[in-house]
């Protein structure tokens, strides 16, 4: 059973930076794509940023880019968000969520249906 767990959120002030870490387990991620999600109260959840595990390759919104940065570690099994230069509308429930690919395409995976495995979530709160 995959298992995606969230940590790292918290409260930071406009312009400081967080980095929010998934610990998955139960398979082996190679064929995954990784992906995190957030959703603000009363609004959809929204793609933020993916990354083909195995490939490392990565696509970003837009409203995020330039800004935030997406990894994996292989030895530890972790994906990580790197958030920079946050902004109040970047505050949001984060969740990570995880994708097994059975053909690889090189597309990047944005849709929230296209994900099976999702983590609880972390709390972002940046203030102005």
């Amino acid at each position: 059973q995959v298992q995606l767990v969230e940590s790292g959120g918290g409260l930071v002030q406009a312009g400081g930076s967080l980095r929010l870490s998934c610990a998955a387990s139960g398979r082996t991620f190679s064929n995954y794509a990784m992906g995190w999600f957030r959703q603000a109260p009363g609004k959809e959840r929204e793609f933020v940023a993916t990354i083909n595990w195995s490939r490392g390759n990565t696509y970003y919104a837009d409203s995020v880019k330039g800004r935030f940065t997406i990894s994996r570690d292989n030895a530890k099994n972790t994906v990580s968000l790197q958030m920079n230069s946050l902004k109040p509308e970047d505050t949001a429930v984060y969740y990570c969520a995880a994708t097994y690919i059975t053909t690889y395409s090189g597309r990047p995976y944005t849709l929230s249906y296209e994900y099976d495995y999702w983590g609880q979530g972390t709390q972002v709160t940046v203030s102005s």
